[in-house]
């Protein structure tokens, strides 16, 4: 059988692993993949009471579909070097979820981890490598994206907002009153051409238009 492909993987590392290099985070940024590495877990208490060993939770994005082994092997050719290998690599998953949920859980603040009541790290210790940023893989569903749409409409009317520039201005400024950042509003419009285009039209008709009429007859 054909072994599973994505491009979206998530690793465990063991710093106190044999072979694990010093320059880690240096070689790690040459496979020249999107990476996000955890805050260093050491508080993680053992089933058994204790800690757990020391490690990290990461996250690679592949340039293309691959095997969790290929991710695997790739990540422990570049962390070992030709005088001693490194085995800090503990396993490579597929991402089967969502990338968000994941990301969450470098620091425990997924709902699950949070429930578990499970340490919090700092989200600021998180290390992205090759500008990864998680807005990118962040999904929206389409109820949120319908509300959404609708709130932009309704902005529109009621503010008379023109053309798709201005009211992507008022998101950036007023966005967070209405709980919509940059993400969830080009999530929103995308594919919704046609409907923007009819608010748009008529705003201008009913707000824009009727002042250049009365800035024509003034300078006439």
């Amino acid at each position: 059988m054909a072994k599973e492909k994505s491009r979206f993987f998530t690793f465990l590392l063991y710093p106190d692993g044999e072979g694990f290099p010093t320059d880690w985070e240096d070689r790690l940024e040459r496979i020249g993949v999107p990476i996000a590495i955890s805050p260093l877990h050491d508080k993680d208490k053992a089933k058994g009471g204790g800690y757990k060993k020391r490690h990290y939770h990461g996250i690679y994005i592949a340039k293309n579909p691959v095997t969790s082994e290929s991710v695997r092997n790739k990540l422990r050719a570049v962390l070992s070097s030709e005088q001693e290998e490194c085995k800090a690599v503990a396993w490579v998953q597929i991402i089967h979820e969502n990338v968000e949920s994941v990301y969450l859980y470098l620091t425990h603040d997924s709902k699950d981890a949070i429930k578990k009541g499970k340490y919090r790290y700092d989200k600021k210790d998180i290390k992205h490598i090759n500008n990864f940023d998680i807005e990118r893989y962040i999904t929206v569903d389409v109820e949120t994206k319908n509300m959404t749409l609708r709130i932009l409409i309704n902005l529109i009317r009621r503010y008379g907002i023109p053309n798709v520039i201005d009211l992507q201005d008022f998101i950036e400024a007023n966005g967070m009153d209405y709980g919509i950042d940059e993400n969830l509003f080009f999530a929103a419009i995308e594919n919704k051409t046609s409907i923007l285009k009819l608010y748009f039209d008529a705003a201008y008709q009913k707000y824009v238009r009727p002042v250049e009429k009365n800035l024509n007859k003034e300078e006439d």
